[in-house]
C-alpha cells in the first residue's frame, strides 16, 4: 500500500522558477482570509463571498478578539447582521433562513458546478500550518486527512490536490484511499475564480419601499419579492456608477436603499387557504392551487374582510420598516418614496388617496385649519360640517371675513359635486371622485409623506374605470404625495394608462422611456425611419399628381401670356411648398400636454422600449412584459433620475427624449 501511495503521490517535475521559490525558506507569507456565507437555493448550497468592504469589517472585528462575545457586525448595506460568535448571517428587515458564515482561507473545487468550496475554519488552520512547515523546511508531499476522511496532498505551492474517499471493504473494515478523480486545492481567495464586489456606499440618500403584486412569486423564475428587489438594487448601483459618476466623485450622493414589503404571507396565514382547500376540486390539481395562491389575491382585495387585512399589513409593514430603518440609520435625512408592482400599485394608490395631510402643516392658517376640520379624507364636506359651518358659527370661531367667505363658498361648491356623485346619471357631472367604488375599509395612515409614487405594470386605470370613475379631476393630487409615475411595458397585459382619464378629449402617446445607453433601440429607429419615409413618399406622390391634374385640366390661354406665367409661378410655388407640409404624426416637437396636478403638472405615463426579439411576437412575450421591471435598466434609471432631481442632482449627460 505504501508503494502504491508513493507512486501516486509523485508530482510532475517542477519548473525551475518553482524550484528557486522553494529554496527560499523565509518566503512564507500568511494567507489573507476572506469571509463567505452559505446561501441555500433549492436544497443546494452555494458559498458567496462578502464584499471587500464587509469582509474587512468582519476581519477587523475578528482580530479585535471580541468575537468570543456576541458581537454583531452589519453587512450588505445594513440589511444583514453577522453574529461573529455564532458565525451566523441574519436578515434585518424581513424573514429569511439564517446563513452560516465562515472565515475562509483554503478552498477545494466542487464536483457538481466546479465552484470552489471553503474548508472549515478548523481544518483550514491545519492546512495552513502544514503549508507553513512545508515552505519553511522545503519538505513537500505532505498528506493530511480531513475530519470527513478525505485526503489532501501538498505536492508543492502550485500543486495541491484533494481526493474524495473511496472505501475499500475487507474483513478488517474499510480504509480510505486516494482513489478517484483528484480535485484542485487553492490557498487564498485571490487564487480562485470568484467575483468579489467592492461594497455599497455607506451614505443613503433616499429610501424606497417596494410592494409586490399577486402571488408569492414576482418574476418568471418564481423568485420572491426579496430576491427581485435585490436585483433592482444591484441595477441601481450600476446605474449610479454609469450616469451619476460626477456626483459620486464629488461625494454629493451615496445610494438609494430599496426594501421589500411582503403582504402575501400575512394574507394566506389567516386560514383562508384551509377553507379554500375544502372546496377545491381534485382535478387539474396544480393549476387550481396556482389560481388559489395567485389569481385569487385580486378577489381577496375586493373583499371588505380581506382588503382590510391587506391594507393593514402593507401600511403597518412600511411603518415598521421605516422606524427600524431610522433606528439603524440615525443620521438619515433623506426622503421616502414607494413603488408597487401590479396589484401592489393599486393597494398603494388606495392607501395614498386615503391619507390625511399632516396636522402640523399650515397650523397658523385659520382657513386651512377650519377646512381640515370640516372635510372628510376626500375633501368633501361632512354632514356635521354642513350643519355647523354657517357664517355665524365661523365668525364665533374667530375666523376673519375673507377666509370665512372662502370656506362657505368652498363648502357650497363641494356640496354640488357631492350631489352629482351620488346621482346615477353620470352625464350631469364632469368628474367622479377617485375614491368612488373603493372597498369599504379603514385605511391606516403612514408615518411619513412619500416623495414619489412609482407604479410598475399597474392596473390602477382599469380598476378606477370598473369602480365607475370616468374622469380624474385635473386639479386632483394625492394628499401627501406630489409625484406619481405610471411605468409599463408596451406588451404588459395587466398595465393600463392614467393620462387619458385626466385628458379624455385628446389622443396622445405615453412618454417613451429613453434607453439607458442614450438612444432608441435600433429596431424602433428603423421602424420610425420607414414610417417617415413612407409618409414623405406619399406626400410627394400626391403633390405630383395634384400638379399634373391641374396642368391637364387648365385651359390654354395663348392671348394672355402674363396671366399664364403668373399661374405657372403659383403652381411652382405650391409644388415647392408641398413637401414641407408634414402631418402632425411626423412632427418632432409635440405640443405640451397638461395632464393635471397628479404628478405636479408633469407627464405620468411612461412606456418602456421593447427589445428586438420581443417585437416579433407580442403575445409570446406578454407574461415576460409584466415581470420585466426588476431587471430593467431603463426603469431603474427613471426612478433614480426622478429621486435625485428632487435633491437638485441631475444625470451626467441628459438622455435624449427625457422630460
Amino acid at each position: 500500500m505504501s508503494a502504491r501511495e508513493q507512486q501516486q503521490a509523485q508530482p510532475p517535475p517542477a519548473a525551475p522558477p518553482e524550484a528557486g521559490e522553494l529554496d527560499a525558506g523565509n518566503r512564507y507569507e500568511a494567507v489573507v482570509p476572506h469571509w463567505f456565507y452559505c446561501k441555500v437555493t433549492d436544497s443546494r448550497e452555494r458559498w458567496v463571498p462578502f464584499s471587500t468592504q464587509d469582509s474587512e469589517r468582519l476581519e477587523e472585528a475578528h482580530g479585535s478578539g471580541r468575537d468570543k462575545e456576541d458581537l454583531v457586525v452589519p453587512t450588505s448595506g445594513g440589511r444583514y447582521d453577522v453574529h461573529l460568535k455564532k458565525r451566523q448571517r441574519v436578515a434585518v428587515y424581513w424573514e429569511e433562513e439564517v446563513s452560516e458564515v465562515r472565515r475562509c482561507t483554503w478552498f477545494y473545487k466542487g464536483d457538481k458546478d466546479n465552484k470552489y468550496i471553503p474548508y472549515s475554519e478548523t481544518f483550514s488552520k491545519e492546512l495552513e500550518e502544514a503549508y507553513m512547515i512545508a515552505v519553511t523546511l522545503d519538505e513537500w508531499k505532505k498528506k493530511l486527512e480531513s475530519p470527513s476522511r478525505e485526503i489532501i496532498i501538498l505536492h508543492n505551492p502550485k500543486l495541491m490536490v484533494h481526493y474524495h474517499p473511496v472505501a475499500t471493504s475487507d474483513d478488517w473494515g474499510s480504509t480510505p484511499t486516494e482513489q478517484g478523480r483528484p480535485r484542485t486545492v487553492k490557498r487564498g481567495v485571490e487564487n480562485i475564480a470568484v467575483e468579489i464586489p467592492n461594497g455599497e456606499p455607506l451614505q443613503i440618500d433616499h429610501l424606497v419601499f417596494v410592494v409586490h403584486g399577486i402571488g408569492p412569486a414576482c418574476d418568471i423564475r418564481f423568485r420572491s419579492i426579496v430576491q427581485c428587489v435585490n436585483d433592482f438594487r444591484n441595477v441601481s448601483l450600476s446605474m449610479l456608477q454609469a450616469h451619476f459618476k460626477k456626483a459620486q466623485e464629488q461625494q454629493q450622493i451615496g445610494r438609494v436603499e430599496f426594501l421589500p414589503v411582503n403582504w402575501h404571507s400575512s394574507l394566506h396565514s389567516t386560514g383562508v387557504d384551509v377553507d379554500l382547500e375544502r372546496i377545491t376540486l381534485p382535478s387539474i390539481n396544480r393549476l387550481r392551487h396556482f389560481i388559489n395562491d395567485t389569481i385569487l389575491d385580486v378577489f381577496f382585495y375586493n373583499s371588505s374582510t380581506y382588503c382590510q387585512t391587506i391594507v393593514d399589513t402593507v401600511a403597518s409593514e412600511m411603518n415598521r420598516l421605516y422606524q427600524l430603518f431610522l433606528q439603524r440609520n440615525p443620521l438619515f435625512k433623506g426622503g421616502v418614496s414607494i413603488a408597487g408592482h401590479s396589484l401592489g400599485s393599486l393597494i398603494l394608490f388606495d392607501l395614498l388617496t386615503n391619507q390625511k395631510a399632516a396636522p402640523e402643516e399650515d397650523e397658523h392658517n385659520e382657513e386651512v385649519r377650519a377646512l381640515r376640520w370640516c372635510m372628510d379624507p376626500w375633501g368633501t364636506p361632512t354632514a356635521l360640517a354642513r350643519f355647523l359651518c354657517t357664517e355665524k358659527n365661523l365668525k364665533e370661531m374667530g375666523i376673519p371675513l375673507g377666509p370665512r367667505m372662502k370656506i362657505l363658498h368652498y363648502i357650497s361648491s363641494k356640496e354640488e359635486t357631492q350631489v352629482c356623485l351620488l346621482t346615477d346619471d353620470a352625464r350631469n357631472c364632469q368628474y367622479r371622485d377617485v375614491g368612488l367604488g373603493q372597498v369599504s375599509a379603514n385605511y391606516p395612515q403612514l408615518n411619513y409623506k412619500p416623495t414619489i409614487f412609482f407604479a410598475f405594470g399597474s392596473p390602477i386605470g382599469m380598476f378606477l374605470t370598473v369602480r365607475g370613475v370616468k374622469r380624474i379631476n385635473p386639479n386632483y393630487s394625492l394628499p401627501t404625495c406630489k409625484g406619481f409615475f405610471n411605468i409599463f411595458h408596451p406588451f404588459d397585459p395587466v398595465a393600463y394608462r392614467i393620462e387619458p382619464m385626466i385628458v379624455p378629449d385628446l389622443e396622445f402617446e405615453p412618454m417613451l422611456l429613453p434607453h439607458h445607453k442614450g438612444r432608441k433601440r435600433m429596431h424602433l429607429e428603423l421602424k420610425e425611419g420607414l414610417t417617415r419615409m413612407s409618409v414623405d413618399l406619399k406626400n410627394n406622390l400626391l403633390g405630383s399628381l395634384r400638379v399634373a391634374w391641374q396642368s391637364f385640366t387648365r385651359a390654354p390661354l395663348p392671348a394672355v401670356e402674363a396671366a399664364s406665367t403668373d399661374a405657372e409661378t403659383e403652381a411652382d410655388a405650391s409644388v415647392e411648398k408641398q413637401p414641407d407640409e408634414t402631418p402632425p404624426a411626423v412632427k418632432e416637437e409635440a405640443p405640451l400636454i397638461n395632464v393635471g396636478r397628479l404628478n405636479g403638472g408633469n407627464r405620468i405615463d411612461y412606456v418602456l422600449q421593447e427589445k428586438p426579439i420581443e417585437s416579433f411576437n407580442e403575445y409570446l412575450f406578454a407574461l415576460q412584459g409584466h415581470l420585466c421591471y426588476w431587471e430593467s435598466e431603463d426603469t431603474v434609471l427613471l426612478v433614480l433620475k426622478e429621486i435625485y432631481q428632487t435633491q437638485g442632482i441631475t444625470l451626467d449627460q441628459p438622455l435624449p427624449g427625457s422630460q
